[in-house]
C-alpha cells in the first residue's frame, strides 16, 4: 500500500511539473500572439486605401538655392517616424530607401510596406539574411544578403525590373507574381501600410 502511495505521489508531482512547464510556454506564446493581435488591430483601424499607389512626389528641392537654409526631404522623416514607431532596424536606412526608390522610379513607401507585410519590418526574418522583404524565400530556399544596404539595393532593382517595368504597378498585380498563393490579404496589407505612410 505504501509503494502505491509513493508511486501515485511521484506521478502527481511529475504531472504537476509538466503542467507548469506547459503553462509557462503558453504564457510566452500568448505574449507574442497578443503583440501580433495589437498590430493587426491597428492595421484594421487604419483607413481603407485605394488598390493603386501613386508614384513618389520626388524630393522637395525644386532648384538650386544659394541661401544657407538646408532643405530636407520630408519623406525621410516620414519613414523614420514610421520605423521608430515599430522599433525597426530600417530606421537607419530611411534615406537609402528614399534614394533607391527615386533611382528605380517607384513610390518610396513601397519597400517599407512590403517589409511590414513580409517580416513586421525585419523583426521576423531568417537568421543572418537581412531579408526583410521575403525576396527569394520559398520552400527551403532563403536568399541572404550581406547587409541591409545590399538587400535594399537588390530588392529595389528587382521590383523595378520584374514588376514596375512589366506594368505591375498596383499592389494587387504585384501580389499575383510576388506571392501568388495569397488570397488577397497580401495586397490588402501592403495597401494598408502604404496608407499609413501617407
Amino acid at each position: 500500500m505504501l509503494k502505491k502511495t509513493v508511486v501515485y505521489s511521484l506521478m502527481f508531482i511529475l504531472l504537476l511539473g509538466c503542467n507548469l512547464i506547459a503553462v509557462r510556454l503558453m504564457r510566452k506564446n500568448f505574449g507574442k500572439e497578443q503583440q501580433i493581435k495589437n498590430i493587426l488591430t491597428e492595421i484594421e483601424n487604419a483607413k481603407n486605401s485605394s488598390s493603386q499607389f501613386d508614384f513618389s512626389a520626388g524630393p522637395a528641392v525644386m532648384g538650386v538655392f544659394t541661401a544657407e537654409t538646408e532643405v530636407t526631404d520630408g519623406r525621410v522623416a516620414n519613414l523614420k517616424q514610421f520605423f521608430r514607431k515599430y522599433n525597426s532596424v530600417l530606421y537607419d536606412y530611411a534615406e537609402k530607401i528614399v534614394q533607391v526608390s527615386d533611382e528605380n522610379q517607384f513610390d518610396y513607401r513601397l519597400l517599407p510596406a512590403i517589409a511590414m507585410q513580409e517580416s513586421n519590418l525585419c523583426r521576423v526574418i531568417p537568421d543572418d539574411s537581412h531579408n526583410c522583404w521575403g525576396w527569394g524565400i520559398y520552400g527551403n530556399t532563403v536568399t541572404r544578403f550581406e547587409s541591409y544596404d545590399e538587400a535594399i539595393d537588390a530588392v529595389a532593382r528587382g521590383i523595378k525590373k520584374h514588376y514596375i517595368d512589366k506594368g505591375l504597378v498596383t499592389s494587387s498585380s504585384i501580389m499575383e507574381k510576388y506571392t501568388p498563393s495569397s488570397n488577397g490579404s497580401w495586397a490588402h496589407g501592403v495597401n494598408t501600410f502604404l496608407q499609413m505612410l501617407e
